[in-house]
C-alpha cells in the first residue's frame, strides 16, 4: 500500500487568461477548472492512475467540497476531523506562458485535530508499506510535525517519503538523523534552503550542464541520514542520490501547458517504481518521464501510468 498525507489540502481552481496578467488590470478567463489539490493528493492520483493500492489521508469535514470531487475519481481516502473549510488555491494561467499562484493559508488545526490527523496516520500504516508527507502545513500544525512523524511511521515498518519546504523542510533537517526520512524530494530552491545554497544558481548550473554542486549538497543530505535524495530542476531534469550512488536524467522535450503538479507528478512516478523493486535508475528515469508528462497537461492534471514512458530519458552516473 502507498499511502499519502496531505496536511494542508485544497481545491485547485485552474483559470487561463488569453492574454498577459496585468496587475491591475481587467481580465476575462477563457478556462475555468476545479480539482482536488494538495500534493499528498495529487500524488496518491498518480498512485491510482498506475493501477496500485494507494489511500490518501487529508483534513477536512465529510461534507467538504473537496471530499466529492475525490469520491468521484473513486480514490480511497481517509479525512480527519476538522471544523475548518479546505482552502482554495488559485493558479492563473497567462501569456506568454506564464504561471501565477495565489493560495489560501488554511483552516487553522487545533491540538486535538492534529493529534487526530497523527493517529488516522499512524493506525492505518502496515509493515511494509510506502508513506508519504507532502506539502505544508495547516496553520496550527507544529513545524516539526513531519519530524515526529517518521519516527513513528518507520517503527511501524514503513518506509518514508517527505517533501516539503520552509520551516517543516528546517525542521526535518535538524531532527536528522533521528527524523530522517528513507525519501526526500526537494527542488533546487529548498536544496538552497537545506544547504544554505542558492536555488537559482543551483537550478541555472545544472541547466548548463554543471551538476557538481546539486549533487554535492544532495550527498550531504544522503550523508545527514536521509536515504534516498531526489532533487528536481525542473525543465533541466532530476539529480537522485542513494547508497548506490549519484545520477543525472535530463528531462525530456515537452510543450509546456501547466507546471503546477509536475513535482507531484515526479513524486508519484518515483513512488510507483519504488513499489515495483526497480533500481534507482528506474526510478530516477520515471520520476522525471511522469514529471515531463504532467507539464503537457493542463490544470493540475495528473498523468495516467499507460501515458508516461521512462525510455524518454537518457540516466547518466555523476
Amino acid at each position: 500500500m502507498i499511502i499519502t498525507l496531505t496536511a494542508n489540502p485544497s481545491l485547485d481552481r485552474t483559470v487561463t487568461l488569453p492574454s498577459e496578467l496585468v496587475p491591475g488590470g481587467v481580465h476575462r478567463i477563457a478556462t475555468d477548472i476545479t480539482g482536488p489539490g494538495g500534493k499528498g493528493i495529487n500524488v496518491a492520483l498518480g498512485v491510482l492512475r498506475a493501477g496500485l493500492d494507494v489511500l490518501a489521508i487529508f483534513p477536512a469535514s465529510p461534507a467538504d467540497p473537496l471530499v466529492g470531487l475525490i469520491d468521484a475519481l473513486s480514490l480511497p481516502h481517509r479525512e480527519t476531523p476538522t471544523s475548518g473549510r479546505v482552502r482554495t488555491n488559485l493558479t492563473v494561467l497567462s501569456e506568454p506562458g506564464v504561471t501565477t499562484k495565489i493560495n489560501e493559508p488554511g483552516a487553522t488545526l487545533d491540538a486535538g485535530e492534529v493529534e487526530a490527523m497523527a493517529d488516522v496516520l499512524v493506525s492505518a500504516v502496515s509493515e511494509g508499506d510506502i508513506v508519504m508527507l507532502s506539502g505544508s502545513l495547516a496553520p496550527g500544525i507544529p513545524a516539526d510535525e513531519y519530524a515526529r512523524l517518521v519516527p513513528l511511521l518507520r517503527a511501524r515498518g514503513a518506509w518514508v517519503g517527505v517533501d516539503t519546504s520552509d520551516d517543516p523542510l528546517l525542521a526535518l533537517a535538524a531532527a536528522a538523523p533521528q527524523g530522517a526520512p528513507d525519501f526526500l524530494k526537494p527542488n533546487a530552491e529548498e536544496l538552497g534552503q537545506l544547504t544554505g545554497g542558492d536555488g537559482v544558481q543551483l537550478e541555472a548550473a545544472a541547466r548548463a550542464g554543471d551538476l557538481t554542486a546539486v549533487r554535492d549538497a544532495a550527498r550531504d543530505l544522503h550523508d545527514s541520514g536521509v536515504g534516498d535524495v531526489l532533487v528536481t530542476l525542473g525543465g533541466a531534469g532530476a539529480v537522485l542520490v542513494t547508497d548506490e550512488g549519484a545520477w543525472f536524467a535530463p528531462s525530456p522535450d515537452a510543450p509546456v501547458v501547466s507546471t503546477v503538479g509536475a513535482g507531484d507528478s515526479a513524486v508519484a512516478g518515483y513512488l510507483i517504481a519504488k513499489s515495483q523493486d526497480a533500481s534507482p535508475q528506474e526510478r530516477l528515469a520515471l520520476a522525471v518521464a511522469y514529471g515531463a508528462v504532467a507539464v503537457s497537461l493542463p490544470g493540475t492534471t495528473i498523468p495516467a501510468r499507460a501515458d508516461v514512458h521512462e525510455d524518454a530519458s537518457t540516466v547518466t552516473e555523476i
